[in-house]
């Protein structure tokens, strides 16, 4: 058993005395990008996943009415069995230790990926957004996100400026995009380590308590093009091109292939601008270095697109002179 701190032994005292359950073991099952933990649990009655948010820091009742929210859309999210409030503890549904980034592979991806999709279009087509008191995905939020690339990483660490005409030019068109596009719940890190291959083969979704609604191709550009694993283009426009092909059959987009696309592309790289920031950040505010390993294979994908639409031209051309030598 571990106790290493205050917050581990008040929840112990939590689990043990109140909630009367025998531990015979507990561990650290792992830490997020936020001030979250997660402890893993047994016991006589079974396994179970410990979530501790420091009130001070985090809010449980996003998770828990966003849980909710999910689970009655079809979607497998963690089963919460008891709520502490005050001291910022849930007792959740033990989903296994394995992701999909853990599992997949070139020859299982498909077959994997699948409910991935299912889970996805459940999330978009059967969330109850009316009354569902989601924030939007609105322009604030997005000028926000992206910030944080301009001051984490271009400032704090390569230390270089990009023309204020350029970035705005950027930051115009990037939103732009993301606003046009139809809305729908949106989980907002929607990837393979947010995704838990269950026992039967299916699929439970964690991390999910900063949904939000907004652009449609949102989460799927998150999915296909993921931070912690990348594919051949030619199998990623596949999969696009699937799950274009099924929103359409929903009646959920009214737009020509192309145009999805271009939605997809240039969501893709708000999405992984500010990812790239929040790598940074986490390295240099956060003390957890190891996020920068990932800003490589994110800043791939976004000089890719960069130098596939001609609006985006000067910005390819500052990511290559400027931004990938100072890497």
């Amino acid at each position: 058993m571990m106790i290493e701190d205050l917050r581990t032994i008040a929840m112990l005292d939590w689990l043990e005395n109140d909630l009367l359950l025998t531990i015979n073991d507990c561990a650290l099952a792992s830490s997020d990008a936020s001030f979250r933990r997660y402890f893993r649990v047994k016991t006589p009655e079974g396994s179970f996943v410990i979530m501790d948010a420091p009130p001070e820091k985090e809010q449980l009742a996003p998770f828990i009415r966003i849980a909710n929210l999910m689970a009655n859309a079809q979607l497998h999210v963690p089963a919460i069995f008891q709520q502490n409030l005050v001291d910022g503890f849930l007792l959740l549904e033990d989903l296994g230790s394995q992701n999909l980034l853990d599992k997949i592979n070139n020859h299982n991806a498909d077959s994997l990926y699948q409910p991935a999709f299912d889970s996805l279009f459940n999330l978009q087509t059967k969330t109850q957004l009316a009354n569902s008191n989601l924030p939007r995905y609105d322009q604030a939020l997005l000028e926000r996100e992206l910030d944080i690339f301009e001051e984490w990483f271009l400032g704090q660490y390569l230390d270089i400026e990009i023309p204020v005409s350029l970035w705005q030019s950027v930051r115009s068109l990037l939103i732009n995009s993301a606003l046009e596009q139809p809305i729908t719940c949106v989980h907002r890190d929607y990837h393979s380590r947010n995704l838990m291959v269950l026992n039967n083969n299916g699929l439970g979704v964690i991390d999910f308590q900063d949904a939000v609604i907004g652009p449609i191709t949102y989460d799927l550009v998150s999915l296909l093009r993921d931070c912690y694993i990348d594919w051949d283009v030619e199998q990623v426009e596949r999969w696009m091109t699937a799950y274009y092909q099924r929103l359409q059959q929903a009646e959920l987009i009214q737009c020509e292939l192309s145009q999805f696309k271009r939605w997809f592309d240039l969501m893709g790289m708000q999405r992984h601008l500010k990812a790239i920031g929040i790598f940074s950040r986490l390295n240099f505010r956060d003390s957890k270095p190891n996020y920068l390993d990932d800003i490589p294979r994110t800043l791939n994908y976004v000089t890719t697109q960069a130098a596939a639409y001609p609006e985006l031209a000067e910005f390819s051309a500052f990511l290559n002179e400027y931004v990938l030598p100072a890497l």
